[in-house]
């Protein structure tokens, strides 16, 4: 019995010294990876509607003034139309991820105006001649494509049609007019909540160019301009 307890502690203490002799391994433990989670996407699809303040400005119409003959007697200056205006919009967008397009039509209250007068020489008379031009609505259809920059933050692209109604006087004589045109900009909304959001816009207008004639005169009316418009949207 001895022997076979002293056979037994023998070995015993031979696996342990084997065991301290070839070091100690530690267990592996696999790394933990923390898992990606995205930020969801905000749902900007659907129908909207809201108003906008916006002010315009940096318009610049040259007013030359012609015969009957279209020979040029001379300038008048420059109109260079400027004001406020106030809008109402209504809209749809549809969503592809982080982009998002759609149609928006929008009209437009405004007194974009300037004016402008000079002396010349009409028949051998020195004669006063204005022109006055005043803005005073548009109607438009602006398409709009923009990306998520973040789930509440959208930066777009402004392209679209547009017809204003210009209430135009040359020599004293109202020669108004609607012109179609084209309008271009750039805009930014942020929502506040499922349904509201504010915007912040920059568009350039263009209307081109129409000839008016007023007692044996005529000029030739470049109507564009710059806005910068503020507005809120509501989600329907």
């Amino acid at each position: 019995m001895k022997k076979i307890t002293v056979m037994a502690t023998s070995l015993t203490l031979g696996a342990s010294a084997a065991a301290y002799a070839g070091g100690y391994t530690p267990p592996v433990t696999e790394p933990i990876i923390a898992p990606v989670i995205e930020e969801p996407i905000a749902d900007w699809s659907g129908g909207y509607f809201g108003g906008t303040l916006g002010y315009a400005f940096g318009g610049s119409d040259e007013v030359g003034i012609s015969d009957s003959t279209d020979t040029l007697l001379g300038n008048i200056g420059e109109v260079e139309v400027n004001g406020a205006n106030i809008g109402l919009r209504v809209g749809y967008r549809w969503q592809r991820d982080k982009w998002t397009f759609g149609p928006e039509l929008g009209y437009e209250f405004a007194d974009i105006r300037d004016e402008t007068s000079a002396d010349i020489v009409v028949d051998g008379d020195s004669v006063n001649i204005g022109a006055d031009a005043k803005v005073e609505n548009i109607l438009a259809l602006r398409f709009k494509t923009g990306y998520i920059v973040r789930p509440d933050t959208m930066v777009y692209g402004i392209a679209g049609w547009a017809r204003a109604s210009v209430d135009y006087e040359i020599y004293d004589t109202d020669v108004s007019y609607d012109a179609d045109g084209y309008i271009v900009g750039l805009g930014v909304e942020r929502m506040i909540n499922d349904r509201m959001s504010v915007t912040g816009e920059w568009e350039y207008a263009d209307f081109g160019k129409e000839t008016l004639e007023a007692e044996g005169l005529s000029t030739r009316a470049t109507m564009d301009y710059h806005n910068f418009k503020i507005g809120v949207n509501y989600k329907f």
